[in-house]
């Protein structure tokens, strides 16, 4: 990492990233844990938060299990990137916007509460913009982000592809609830009570409700969520491949296993603008760490991928589904 990190900060990034205990004071079962106190906790994911070590502590919701959302893509002229990038930044259906180094050069990620919103919110992006934008739905997920291990690599594999299309018939409760959660908890030492008192429940049933959500896999994980660029994983490479869609899954599972592999998926083509089905995510500290990881993808794809290296973050929070007024 970047800067030093005190042992407890250090615990909070690497082990809560997944597996936050969702009783009622969740940062005092993390003291025990760790052999502090609550307190020190609660203070330590305040520091990290104003230093940007971190995201937030919450939910990351599985994708194409609530909503809808899809990865973007624009050609943004050079002279007016940074003017379109902060007005696809401006929205709230936004959460990741990077530059990345290919003609298509601003890739940002849009969700919804449905298709017709998501739609909706592309065509005012390429109105508002000036420049097309092509959108590549997610299909198949092989493997989706576990984390950071920050003592050597990356957290555990997945188990295998499975279809991630369809989204999940929710609880007329679930709605509000994800509104509140999906910007992550408030830091106090009882924030499932803060999310009670704006969802008309009670705090016991919000515990119980995120534990089902979580058990049903509506949220893939809940802890802290790290932002990799501050721990100094600064070389991060979308890796793209054009396979036969009869092969796809098979490789896709294969390429899920390799070491160094952050994410996985199968994306819908947008043709003829771009061929590409299979994407994976590669982060290191360097590219020279990177480049040996792209080039075992390759050798296992057995064709040659795109590389876009990301060039500049303008965005990276939570994925926004839900209007918390509605």
């Amino acid at each position: 990492m970047d800067a030093p990190y005190t042992p407890i900060e250090f615990r909070l990034l690497n082990d809560w990233q997944q597996g936050l205990s969702l009783g009622p004071q969740p940062f005092a079962a993390m003291a025990d844990v760790i052999g502090t106190d609550e307190t020190a906790v609660l203070q330590a994911l305040r520091h990290l938060t104003a230093r940007g070590a971190i995201s937030r502590v919450g939910p990351v919701f599985a994708p194409g299990r609530v909503g809808a959302g899809s990865l973007a893509a624009l050609s943004a002229p050079p002279g007016r990137l940074e003017d379109i990038a902060a007005r696809v930044s401006a929205r709230t259906a936004v959460n990741h916007n990077y530059q990345r180094e290919h003609a298509l050069n601003l890739w940002f990620v849009v969700t919804a509460p449905d298709g017709a919103a998501l739609a909706a919110t592309l065509a005012e992006i390429e109105a508002d913009t000036g420049c097309a934008v092509i959108a590549m739905p997610l299909q198949r997920e092989y493997h989706i982000d576990l984390g950071f291990d920050l003592a050597g690599g990356h957290k555990g594999r997945s188990n295998g592809a499975r279809a991630s299309n369809a989204t999940v018939s929710f609880d007329v409760r679930d709605r509000p609830l994800l509104a509140a959660l999906q910007g992550g908890l408030a830091l106090v030492p009882r924030p499932f009570a803060a999310i009670a008192e704006t969802s008309a429940m009670a705090e016991t049933e919000v515990c119980s409700r995120v534990a089902h959500l979580v058990e049903t896999g509506v949220i893939k994980r809940f802890g802290v969520v790290v932002r990799h660029h501050e721990l100094g994983y600064r070389a991060n490479a979308m890796v793209v491949f054009d396979v036969p869609d009869s092969d796809v899954d098979a490789i896709g599972a294969e390429l899920a296993s390799e070491a160094g592999v952050t994410l996985c998926y199968r994306r819908g083509r947008c043709l003829p603008h771009w061929r590409y089905n299979l994407y994976c995510m590669v982060h290191g500290r360097s590219r020279e760490e990177v480049t040996p990881v792209i080039a075992r993808l390759a050798a296992r794809a057995g064709t040659a991928p795109e590389v876009l290296f990301s060039v500049r973050r303008f965005k990276q929070c939570g994925a926004r589904y839900f209007d918390k007024t509605k």
